[in-house]
């Protein structure tokens, strides 16, 4: 019998939900290991299901909440749409 694998839990901050900014609306997932204090991990998913990643990890969830507002701010909420590749994108 073959072993299932366990997805690991997670804890998701208070700062994780969706974001609307012009009509366009995301979901922003911001978590680490649940029962650790690992580092952080942000993810931002459009409604079409195009999954964002950052490759650096967030000593804190305040500091990945920031980091999503500065990129929204900069780049628009609309950067998170685009879809040029199957692969998520990273930032």
């Amino acid at each position: 019998m073959a072993k299932k694998t366990r997805e690991p839990k997670l804890e998701h901050s208070d700062f994780s939900g969706e974001f609307e900014d012009g009509g366009v609306t995301v979901l922003v997932d911001i978590f680490r290991p649940a029962g650790t204090n690992g580092d952080w991990t942000l993810e931002v998913i459009s409604q079409t299901e195009v999954v964002t990643s950052w490759e650096d990890k967030f000593a804190t969830d305040l500091d990945a909440w920031e980091e999503f507002l500065a990129t929204a701010e900069r780049d628009g909420v609309q950067s998170f749409l685009d879809e040029d590749e199957d692969e998520p994108q990273l930032h």
